[in-house]
């Protein structure tokens, strides 16, 4: 088991993050916030399946004094068959790390007390080494209010429904939700019969076990989900919406890496579109194909981070699946030579954050993962919906529906997006009057995420009265 020092601080609570990036980034910011600002110290305790990816080594080296890790034994899934979906296999890597998990928590217990135990949305299992220890139970949710409410109502909807979701005539009425058309719901919920169902369902009716639950988001992004979850009848768990937390840091030297900001440097103003699917996203080799001839028809300027197709899985990366082949030889013959200038294919990888803050990027195309939603909204950039797995529908869904800030271009009979409405949609942002609106609607989110993160905005409030409450009932 491999520890890191930490500075002691008053307080100290223990977190169980599951390994992937997107659920890491957002609990390393929220431990820094408590650090920072609260003195509250965190260590992380995390499950292994295998050596720590790049990025993962990345962040854990870069961790300030005062947040700690634990990386638990390494776990061996080879009795899993390949297809294993990814809310069994993050929940496995949980149940079957409970042994270590506790050696772990009874070891941090001989050193100092713990406020609390906060487990990641699928870690509710690791609550039993919490109640053993009596440590206060919390949740980390990384996703939306959208998907907090749906969880919480799941057991009641598992009851009430017989058939599959999908097979539901009308739309879906979540607590303080947009309705929803039940194929619209999060990837596990689409087959009740497959484990990731049961493991889904377990959870959700574990977490009325919690004390309360940190939810990244705020209520002028999600009004009507966060004002249902703070009204429920019996008001537990109690929920804390903290957001937006995004990963913050220097900009980067700009090297071979990151060329694409020096590329960013001599574009206009708002004239980019930056396009990525996430740290786990990736499309099949037609959609890449239809997605490249889209935006050179476009004819505006892009900067496309791009990966290897994978015709099988829309999430082939979010294990850290990499592929040795290069992502530019999969580009339609001529592409680079065609787009030069106005557009730049990066391989792989590119500096987010800082891709969303310049003031060359006008607009975002995107998988609607959680975490470049949120880093859309702080830097103001509209977008284009394009989700792929996990509950990135339901995200677009509200995107473009109820907070109206992004374009969806739609899916032909072959359950893909052509060139042709790829163009239309691009230009429409751009160029379009409906970009128009959605530009300014996002500079008022972009000012209302500036507000709620302010020394008397609703989240930094929200965050000190949680704070405050694990300061007064640090347990011994």
């Amino acid at each position: 088991m491999e520890t890191a020092s930490a500075a002691p601080s008053p307080s100290h609570i223990a977190v169980l993050p599951s390994p992937g990036m997107g659920h890491l980034i957002p609990i390393v910011e929220f431990a820094k916030k408590l650090l920072h600002h609260h003195r509250i110290s965190t260590t992380l305790i995390m499950p292994t399946d295998g050596p720590l990816s790049n990025a993962q080594n990345t962040l854990f080296s870069t961790l300030p004094p005062g947040i700690d890790y634990i990386l638990l034994p390494t776990l061996n899934f080879d009795d899993l068959p390949p297809d294993v979906k990814i809310e069994t296999r993050i929940s496995l890597t949980v149940t079957r790390s409970l042994p270590s998990l506790r050696d772990a928590v009874k070891s941090l217990l001989e050193r100092t007390p713990l406020a609390a135990l906060v487990v990641d949305l699928f870690g509710t299992d690791g609550f039993e080494v919490a109640l053993e220890f009596k440590i206060p139970p919390y949740i980390f949710f990384p996703s939306t209010a959208m998907a907090l409410s749906l969880f919480l109502y799941l057991p009641k909807l598992d009851e009430t429904v017989s058939c599959e979701y999908r097979e539901v005539a009308e739309k879906l009425l979540i607590p303080g939700c947009t309705p929803i058309d039940g194929r619209d719901l999060l990837d596990p919920l689409q087959d009740r019969k497959n484990d990731a169902y049961k493991w889904v369902l377990h959870h959700t009716k574990r977490y009325r076990m919690a004390e309360g639950i940190i939810l990244n988001s705020f209520k002028e992004l999600e009004p009507g989900a966060i004002e249902a979850l703070q009204e429920k009848e019996d008001r537990k768990p109690v929920v804390y919406p903290i957001g937006p937390l995004i990963q913050t840091g220097p900009k980067p030297e700009v090297d071979e890496s990151c060329v694409c900001l020096k590329w960013l440097d001599e574009q206009p103003r708002g004239s980019v579109l930056y396009v990525s699917f996430g740290s786990g996203g990736t499309l099949s080799h037609d959609e890449m194909v239809e997605l490249a001839l889209g935006l050179e028809m476009s004819e505006q300027r892009f900067l496309w981070v791009a990966r290897c197709p994978n015709d099988t899985t829309a999430n082939a990366t979010y294990f850290n699946i990499q592929s040795s082949n290069d992502p530019l030889a999969y580009l339609p013959d001529g592409f680079l030579e065609r787009t030069k200038g106005r557009g730049l294919v990066v391989p792989t990888w590119a500096p987010q954050a800082h891709i969303l803050g310049h003031e060359s990027t006008g607009a975002f195309l995107t998988h609607c993962g959680w975490n470049s939603i949120l880093e859309s909204v702080v830097n103001g950039v509209p977008m284009i919906a394009w989700p792929l797995y996990a509950e990135q529908r339901m995200n677009a869904l509200m995107l473009h529906e109820d907070v109206r800030v992004a374009l969806r271009p739609k899916a032909g009979e072959n359950g893909f997006v052509g060139r042709d409405e790829i163009a239309k949609t691009v230009k429409g942002l751009v160029e379009g009057e409906e970009g128009k609106e959605i530009r300014s609607r996002m500079r008022d989110l972009k000012d209302a995420a500036a507000k709620v993160l302010s020394v008397n905005g609703s989240s930094t409030k929200i965050l000190a009265e949680l704070a405050g409450r694990w300061k007064s009932n640090t347990c011994i």
